[in-house]
């Protein structure tokens, strides 16, 4: 129903006809009114205005217009008249202004080419189509020419050049090969928007002689061909070939390398360069860049930042494209080429400027005589579009004369207009970049009142429902409306009433009293018109018995009823729905005239019912729901477990058997599917039922097997698919006769305890089992292999007896067997046992070593006679310790390892040795009792292998021109010292190493004075030491010469004034770490100027997110991060704010894994304290026996930390490349632990840091595989090393130290 003041849906022509005069626009007026009523005309339809067409097909140029009465059509020419009469080739369309001219039939399309403009008139004005541009397509051949082949050197950049022919549309280019396949393109190489092919750099792949480049026209469809390039690419080996086979030294190619080279831009040229683009088109920017490896482009925007959702980027980012420019999109844009080795940019400067584009355009006028209106003609562009008037399509100025018009400049003003004032008027804004033309008609009518609404329409509306009674009219001037209730009554008015603007009538609450004829009058100066309509007030539509809930029974019956009520005269209709669906189609479904019956209900027909009743005017609905149940039984069944049985007989009575009968209980409606027997031994188990058997639901007696010396008493369970019932009652007692034993103990063994003696056990039997009172059991036993007789002897109803006296591990043939008071059992079988073992008597023999390198060897030696093992054979184990170091020649406490080899094994690997090392090993055979006497001791010795890094490098005595550098030899020289290898080079003011020099220094020199140095210099210092094997790993310094005496005044350093070189930057280094479960201590030295404020920054390891920074309050040199997630390795690095790239290097560690957590607090327990003083009284120890020693000389084991600008051509090489690779059992060679903190300088693998012997033997309970390898894991004690020197020497961050005087 529509609301007040709204538009009736009955009538929209005319009321969009209303609104169309008022708002000055053009009038659709219905088929009577358009025989009848004058319009200007109006251009429907046309051409584009710059049409490009096919030269081999009939040229069309549209031009459609409407008007009353119709218009005519001409043409003009390039700004004259077009004589289409004159041109045999032309002809215009029936009833239409749009051309064809005839091309297939010998016209030639070059000869049409011009500026096209229609003109459709009537005696109301003329109105005007574009200016139409006809130019015919081109696709014209690539010229002739001889391409020359492009010979490129390796990683040159090369351009291909297309230069396509001019065609209109220009064509669209690509390149492809000889096969038609697309070249594929890539960062590398790439198509520029002018067509040519970019290479940032060639490869030899790039070598082929069919680069070819197509056009393709897609207006005439066809494609050009340009003829095939050749590219050779020359490598550097193929040109060296070529350069000393046919070039001379002098040549330009030389022998140069392919070098790597910065980013040049191939595409723009220069630095800068304009684009101007217009207004709503899509902006192309382009930056193809040279280089080697291949640039990779990015685009800003500089002061503002590229529009979101209209920017894309094209042709591997070297393109940008920004669809749907503005004047907002001007500025400039920067693209950046960047490779490792720098970057080029350029800048494109975009103007934005704009075709004109309306802001209003000029409207439609429909006026009465004597009205006043007004042309409104706004655009915008850039630069601003001029505007300019004409009329019936002559510029304004020499127009005739309109007493009523006045031009304004983008306004024309209308006042007091007449018929002759009808026209049609063209706008026309232009620029330098196009133009806007519209036409818009002033027409000026003079028309009496005409009402459109059907005389004595019949209106049917529902009580108090709103009614709308349509009065549609027309009329210039615009008639004024009046509504009269019968034929003489007074005009309405009041409020009851609503008046709508297109003369509709609303009664907004419709009564019975409202029914009647009313009357519309419309009436301006040129007459008066009337029409009737009739209104009729209906009764609403009623449901007076709605449907009602149901729940129905599975296959029952159920009615729905809906009784309703309606007005008399209104034919209702009944439709019902399910679930708001159509009813099923199904005749079970009964629809009657006011109810709805299911016959046979199913589970599928729950749900809910709608009964819709609709008339012509209203619509009324009510709704159940329909509930399915399952029908309940007739009586209710009631499904239970059986009642017991009852009754029970025993009849049948046998020595062995017995027959068992019962009656069944009641089965509760689910048949019974077996019975359950289960009997009771009164004499050795009372009280214990136990299970017999069972026998089918229809079954009632069983026939039942016995066992002698038993005191029986049955009972039967019934059981149906609901349960078990209750057991019944017990049946008499019914005692067996006793027998001798059926059957003798099982799981009889033979296991001695002693060597001297034999422990024979086995399984007694069970009560029942017994068959008679007087249970016993005869063990016997025999040495096998030997013509003895059997031993017996007779023992109670035990499990076990021990024959004592035996000879030491010899094997025996044992039974065992049962007997009572009535005999005995059948004859038991035999089984093999051993007496007991004792230790082995004889120690493997020819004990032979190879070592393999050093740090692994080969043992072998010769089985013992499987006599003097004395038992079961298990293994043999190697003990094997270090007695001394031959570098060293001082011995210390020995710890021997112990590895085990399962079976009857003669070799084994003895990995973990130590380079340049004396051992000594035996080996000693092993059965269940112990081992046996070892071998005599084996020595043997490991060769050298390459030495540990100095202990320490210090450099001291800093002068202009001269260092000196201070050294401690190898903790673990792994040899004899053959030299130290120095290696340095000068850092310069960005950080870049200067060429390398090396000197040897005799391995008993501990200090070295370097001269000739450059002053105010910083050098890097690799320093390591040889043995015959090899370099061992080398530890690096930085140090800086002092500046010119001259410039030193006021300004020496404190460290060069105490005689030491320090590091003249700032610098944070040892950055060490303690985690927990959830948080982590980090700790750190700093060096530099003081109150500097640092912060940490961390972040999950191996993670590509931000890191997180943590400020550190005051001048602290440590922190505690919380919050941390258990178990997961974390990045942390520590730096100081306001020094731009001033951090230390990056630690890794483990957070420690999740913890269940205790209630109890074992701060408070007594056994904690108690470890907690064992512990501190140990390190106390420690620390004196550590002290004691560092007096006699020794120094502390160190780990180095490789330096942050460590040369990659002078890292050192692993120690050992070997199949078995080198296992040390040396404190800097232990793994490190889960949870300990990882070197930020290293990354730990586990094949090179992982010392365990898992993967040879294993320990005290060790074990190798039938080939001799290891499947145990390595578990002696390490050896204990005296305490050394703990210096660490740390390479600074390296800056020029001239940094620190400026």
């Amino acid at each position: 129903m529509m609301k007040k003041k709204s538009i009736p849906a009955s009538k929209p022509f005319l009321i969009l006809f209303l609104c169309q005069m008022i708002s000055a626009l053009d009038v659709p007026l219905d088929s009577k009114l358009l025989e009848e009523l004058s319009q200007p005309p109006t251009i429907t339809h046309q051409s584009p205005k710059d049409y490009i067409v096919d030269p081999r097909e009939n040229i069309v140029i549209q031009c459609e217009a409407k008007g009353k009465p119709p218009p005519s059509f001409s043409w003009t020419r390039n700004g004259t008249h077009f004589d289409i009469d004159k041109d045999a080739q032309v002809t215009m369309k029936p009833n239409s202004g749009t051309l064809v001219i005839n091309i297939m039939n010998g016209g030639k399309a070059e000869a049409y080419e011009g500026v096209y403009q229609c003109t459709a008139r009537n005696e109301r004005g003329a109105a005007i189509s574009n200016n139409i541009v006809i130019r015919p397509s081109r696709s014209p051949l690539w010229t002739k020419e001889k391409l020359e082949p492009h010979q490129v050197r390796e990683g040159d950049s090369l351009v291909l050049h297309c230069r396509p022919p001019v065609g209109l549309p220009p064509p669209i280019i690509f390149w492809m090969d000889n096969a038609f396949q697309r070249l594929p393109q890539s960062e590398r190489v790439s198509q520029g928007l002018n067509g040519d092919l970019y290479f940032s750099n060639v490869q030899p792949e790039d070598t082929r002689e069919d680069y070819i480049c197509y056009a393709r026209f897609n207006h005439t469809q066809t494609i050009q061909q340009k003829q095939p390039i050749s590219v050779k690419v020359f490598s550097l080996d193929s040109l060296n070939d070529t350069i000393a086979a046919n070039l001379s030294d002098t040549d330009i190619y030389g022998a140069k390398p392919v070098t790597e080279r910065q980013p040049v831009l191939l595409t723009p040229t220069g630095s800068t360069s304009t684009k101007v683009e217009l207004r709503g088109n899509v902006l192309l920017l382009e930056c193809i860049a040279a280089g080697l490896p291949t640039p990779v482009i990015r685009w800003i925007k500089e002061g503002g930042e590229l529009p979101a959702n209209r920017t894309f980027f094209e042709n591997f980012k070297k393109t940008l494209k920004i669809i749907d420019v503005s004047e907002a999109d001007s500025g400039n844009y920067k693209c950046i080429a960047r490779n490792t080795l720098g970057s080029v940019h350029h800048v494109i400067s975009v103007t934005v400027k704009a075709a004109p584009y309306w802001i209003t355009a000029p409207r439609n006028l429909v006026l009465s005589p004597g009205e006043d209106g007004t042309l409104i003609c706004r655009a915008n562009g850039n630069p601003k579009p001029s505007i300019s008037w004409l009329a019936n399509g002559v510029p304004i100025a020499i127009a005739p004369e309109d007493p009523s018009r006045k031009v304004d400049g983008d306004t024309i003003i209308f006042s007091h207009v007449q018929e002759r004032s009808s026209a049609v008027y063209q706008c026309n804004a232009s620029n330098e970049y196009g133009y806007l033309l519209a036409n818009a008609f002033v027409n000026v009518l003079a028309e009496p009142p005409r009402i459109l609404t059907p005389a004595n329409k019949l209106y049917q509306v529902i009580a108090d429902s709103p009614a709308l009674l349509d009065c549609a009219y027309f009329g210039s001037p615009k008639p004024e409306i009046e509504w009269f209730k019968g034929v003489k009554g007074s005009i309405l008015r009041g409020n009851e009433y609503v008046f709508h603007d297109n003369g509709t009538l609303e009664i907004p609450v419709a009564q019975k009293d409202s029914t009647g004829t009313y009357t519309c009058v419309a009436r301006n100066e040129l007459g008066k018109i009337q029409n009737e309509v009739h209104l009729e007030i209906k009764d609403p539509t009623m449901i007076i018995k709605q449907p009602e809930y149901k729940v129905v029974q599975r296959y029952g019956q159920v009615s729905f009823e809906c009784i309703i009520k309606h007005d008399s005269t209104l034919l209702p209709t009944v439709i019902w729905l399910k679930d708001n669906d159509e009813l099923p189609d199904d005749e079970r479904f009964l629809v009657g005239k006011d109810n709805l019956t299911i016959m046979n209900v199913t589970d599928k027909d729950d749900g809910t019912y709608t009964c819709i009743v609709n008339t012509t005017l209203d619509s009324v609905s009510a709704s159940a729901v329909l509930t399915v149940v399952a029908a309940p039984p007739t009586p209710a069944i009631i499904y239970a477990r059986p009642n017991p049985p009852f009754d029970l007989e025993l009849t049948g009575q046998l020595e062995r058997s017995i027959e068992l009968s019962w009656i069944p209980g009641d089965e509760n409606n689910s048949p019974i599917t077996h019975f359950v027997i289960e009997y009771e031994d009164g004499l050795h188990e009372p009280g214990v039922w136990h299970y017999q058997t069972e026998v089918p639901g229809t079954q009632t007696t069983v026939q039942l097997k016995l066992s002698p010396y038993v005191n029986y008493s049955f009972r039967v369970v019934a059981v149906n698919k609901i349960g078990r019932s209750q057991p019944s009652e017990p049946s008499e007692q019914y005692l067996t006769k006793s027998a001798s034993p059926d059957e003798n103990p099982a799981n009889v063994q033979g296991i001695g305890s002693e060597p001297d003696n034999l422990v024979i056990t086995w399984e007694s039997l069970k009560g029942f089992q017994s068959n008679g009172p007087g249970l016993q059991y005869k063990v016997s036993w025999r040495q096998k292999d030997v013509d003895d007789e059997w031993t017996s002897v007779i023992v109670a109803n035990v499990s076990k007896y021990i024959v004592s006296g035996t000879p030491t591990f010899v094997p025996y043939e044992i039974k065992v067997q049962a007997l009572n008071d009535l005999g005995y059992a059948p004859e038991p079988s035999e089984v093999i046992g051993h007496s007991g073992e004792d230790l082995p008597m004889v120690a493997p023999g020819n004990v032979q070593v190879h070592v393999i390198n050093s740090t692994l060897a080969k043992v072998h030696w010769d089985p013992v006679p499987l006599k003097t093992v004395r038992g079961h054979l298990q293994g043999y184990k190697v003990y094997y310790w270090k007695v001394q170091s031959l570098s060293r020649r001082s011995r210390r406490h020995v710890e021997k390892k112990i590895l085990t080899f399962r079976g009857n094994k003669t070799f084994g690997m003895l990995p973990g040795l130590e380079p340049y090392s004396s051992y000594k090993l035996n080996v000693r055979v092993v059965n269940g009792k112990g081992e046996g006497p070892a071998s005599p001791d084996k020595v043997f010795k490991t060769p050298e292998g390459v030495p540990s890094s100095p202990s320490y490098l210090k450099i001291t005595n800093p002068t202009l021109d001269s260092l000196t550098l201070e050294w401690g030899s190898p903790t673990h020289p792994n040899g004899v010292l053959t030299s130290y290898i120095l290696k340095f080079q000068p850092i310069n003011n960005t950080h870049e190493l200067g060429p390398l020099v090396e000197i040897r220094i005799p391995a008993n020199e501990s200090s070295l004075i370097l001269k000739n140095l450059n002053y105010s210099t910083r050098y890097k210092f690799y320093f390591n030491a040889q043995t015959s094997v090899g370099s061992g790993s080398q530890i690096t310094e930085e140090a800086v010469t002092i500046m010119d005496e001259g410039k030193m005044a006021g300004i020496l350093h404190p460290a060069v004034v105490a005689g030491k070189v320090q590091p003249l930057y700032p610098r944070i280094r040892n950055v060490t770490t303690a985690a927990a479960e959830t948080y982590a201590n980090i700790s750190w030295e700093y060096e530099g100027p003081d109150h500097a404020n640092f912060y940490v920054e961390y972040g999950v390891a191996g993670s590509k997110e931000d890191w997180k920074k943590e400020i550190v309050n005051g001048s602290r040199s440590f922190f505690v991060l919380k919050g941390l997630t258990p178990g997961t390795a974390y990045k942390v690095r520590v730096g100081a704010e306001g020094l731009s790239g001033f951090r230390s290097s990056e630690d890794v560690f483990e957070t420690g894994p999740a913890m269940a957590s205790r209630q109890v607090d074992i701060a408070t327990q007594g056994w904690f304290i108690g470890l907690m003083c064992a512990v501190a009284l140990l390190i106390l120890i420690l620390l004196i026996v550590c002290f004691i020693r560092r007096n006699k000389g020794g120094k502390y084991p160190v780990k180095e930390k490789e330096d942050a600008h460590a040369d990659p051509e002078i890292q050192p090489m692993k120690e050992d490349d070997g199949t078995f690779g080198e296992y040390s059992d040396a404190e800097d060679h232990k793994p490190l632990k889960k949870g300990s903190r990882t070197p930020s300088d290293r990354t730990v693998k586990k094949e090179d840091s992982d010392d365990s012997l898992v993967d040879y033997g294993e320990g005290v309970n060790g074990q190798f595989n039938e080939d001799g390898s290891f499947i145990g894991q390595y578990s002696g004690k390490k050896e204990k090393e005296p305490a050394e020197g703990n210096e660490s020497s740390e390479a600074p961050s390296p800056v020029n130290a001239m940094n620190s005087f400026v």
